[in-house]
């Protein structure tokens, strides 16, 4: 699908997430991954994702979960680190804006 991780991407970040808990089996990651960028990438609510990522409790306890352990920076810094061309920021105090942007009157002076 179009949100899913391609086997590439799968490759690059399937190592670096954390181990598998012990005690019990964890939902497939990648398909848990994939259903988070989906909501992210989307902006629909948790519990409006397709049922091909799996509960939508799972999905989001995963991705919460793992912002309040701090793996989602973990991630993000050793894949830059990995892949620093990557990485673009985009600077708003660097884009010049019409000033209607900023509420001005339309033809004033």
């Amino acid at each position: 699908m179009r949100f899913d991780l391609t086997d590439k991407e799968w490759a690059v970040i399937e190592p670096l997430l954390p181990p598998t808990r012990q005690g019990g089996e964890r939902a497939d990651d990648r398909r848990v991954l994939s259903g988070i960028f989906f909501a992210l990438r989307t902006g629909i609510p948790w519990d409006d994702l397709p049922e091909r990522y799996g509960p939508h409790t799972t999905v989001y306890n995963r991705f919460n979960r793992w912002a309040k352990q701090g793996i989602w920076q973990a991630i993000f810094e050793r894949l830059q680190a990995r892949f620093p061309a990557s990485v673009e920021m985009i600077d708003s105090t660097s884009i010049k804006a019409h000033r209607a942007s900023a509420g001005a009157e339309k033809g004033g002076s």
